[in-house]
């Protein structure tokens, strides 16, 4: 019923990002600049010309880029003089660093329809989205182009050569009473913040927070301990949600989307992506994902139309816990409707009237099956078919095997299970299962074209590849 596509997807360490280096002690910055200053301009225009000649064809605007740094750390400068625009480069570059951003892994793939291809015929453009990790197991959302033809063949387009990070948008400006329910649900909500919040407007920007709270800091004298606390965490609340965009003349596979926020430190981690159709008709694409800072994980949305601009929201809410949530592409009976692991163990279905908040939940289904003893869990968002709602499932058997199976859900009654397979889908085969975490095959998304099922899955956390399944048998056996 399964056939496995050879297409691999495998890590590229040549695939490098310019980011910023900032070195943990302002007494070094100070001291980093004053060595550079102490070059003769021959020394600096040397140094640039060996920069260039090693990293500038490696980076799209690597000159940019340099300059942007240097102004980041223009206040360290210790004298007012007009500086050659080499030694403001050079300046940038001691805080700059490349970063191999899928030098480790490249797995637990989605795919969504994008766009008719209008010169291929009846081939069809869909997005890919990749987990890329790199060093220091720090992980970043990574996109490809696939193009299905009308028989299924699938090609996936060769990666660019080049990676940028997007722009940050510090215009962003804020809802205030949707910001004033996330704090509510963070129980971050008292006396002192609401003080804070009713001198903000409707709209508001990360500066106008900024600008509020040492208004409010200077008419209360005596801050303590939890006083503080709570203006972290609301600060936190806010870089938590932020807009990112990219340039334009950036390809899909050149577009990295890397942690940005307190929240995702130490890592953006399997995002599930949805083509999601608004009550008014309109096509979005939604992201469920988990973020990392290192010691807790926190589920988090992206939104966007395009590819190129994308929002990053909390969710929040007594239903937002552990991880593997997977929104379905619209709305039921006037809902939103997401999958979810609440506790490790068990497939959650969860409802709510607002996109951002969740506390509705109950369980699905439990381990039945040998396969799924551990646990179980979703591996991207609902498909829908004639017959029923598709949800590629997770198990986690002996030896800590994990494997893909299915289930079908009613079109109508979600919360009630009318298939189940007995088998897995997909079990790690001999090829599949050695790897940076043996014995693992995962998707975070599949997608239908022409009757066929496509999976694109990962295997041992490493690299993907795709399958595909007769949309007519799975149904059937899941049926009987």
């Amino acid at each position: 019923m399964i056939e496995r596509k050879k297409i691999f997807l495998f890590p590229n360490s040549k695939r490098v990002i310019l980011r910023p280096l900032e070195h943990p002690e302002e007494s070094i910055r100070y001291k980093i600049i004053a060595r550079i200053f102490s070059l003769s301009e021959n020394e600096v225009q040397r140094n640039i010309e060996i920069l260039n000649e090693k990293f500038g064809k490696r980076h799209k605007h690597f000159k940019k880029f340099l300059l942007d740094r240097f102004d980041d750390h223009s206040s360290y400068l210790f004298m007012d003089s007009q500086l050659s625009e080499e030694r403001k480069l050079l300046i940038g570059a001691y805080f700059a660093q490349e970063y191999s951003f899928e030098s480790a892994a490249l797995f637990n793939p989605s795919i969504v329809p994008f766009a008719k291809d209008e010169q291929s015929g009846d081939s069809h453009k869909y997005v890919m989205s990749l987990r890329a990790t790199g060093e220091g197991h720090i992980s970043s959302v990574t996109f490809r182009e696939v193009y299905i033809d009308g028989n299924n063949n699938i090609e996936v387009k060769e990666a660019s050569p080049y990676a940028s990070l997007p722009h940050y948008i510090d215009t962003k400006t804020y809802d205030k009473e949707t910001w004033t329910k996330k704090l509510f649900e963070q129980d971050l909500l008292t006396v002192f913040s609401e003080e804070i919040v009713k001198f903000l407007p409707d709209q508001f920007t990360i500066k106008d927070l900024q600008k509020t709270i040492r208004y409010i800091k200077k008419r209360n004298h005596n801050l303590d301990g939890s006083m503080q606390k709570i203006i972290n965490g609301m600060i936190m609340t806010a870089l938590s949600n932020y807009d990112i965009e990219f340039d334009r003349e950036y390809s899909l596979s050149e577009r990295i989307i890397f942690p940005n926020s307190p929240f995702e430190i130490n890592g953006i981690e399997d995002a599930r992506f949805t083509k999601f159709n608004d009550d008014n008709g309109v096509e979005n694409y939604y992201a469920t994902y988990t973020a990392y800072d290192g010691s807790f994980v926190v589920p988090q949305m992206i939104e966007t139309n395009d590819f190129k601009h994308f929002k990053v929201s909390t969710l929040s809410g007594d239903a937002v816990q552990n991880k593997g949530f997977a929104l379905f592409p619209k709305k039921i009976d006037n809902k939103y409707v997401m999958l979810s692991r609440q506790d490790k163990e068990n497939l959650f279905i969860m409802y709510s009237d607002q996109l951002y908040f969740w506390h509705e939940k109950k369980i699905l289904i439990r381990p039945h099956h040998s396969w799924e003893f551990s646990k179980v869990g979703n591996c991207g968002s609902p498909i829908e078919t004639e017959e029923g709602w598709i949800v590629l499932i997770h198990g986690v058997g002996p030896l800590k095997q994990y494997s893909i199976g299915a289930i079908l859900l009613d079109i109508e009654n979600l919360g009630n299970v009318i298939g189940r397979l007995n088998e897995p889908l997909i079990t790690p085969n001999e090829e599949e299962r050695n790897g940076y975490v043996p014995n693992v095959v995962y998707t975070c998304g599949g997608t239908i074209h022409n009757d066929q099922l496509i999976i694109p899955y990962a295997f041992s956390d490493m690299a993907t590849t795709f399958a595909t399944v007769d949309l007519k048998k799975l149904l059937k056996k899941m049926k009987k």
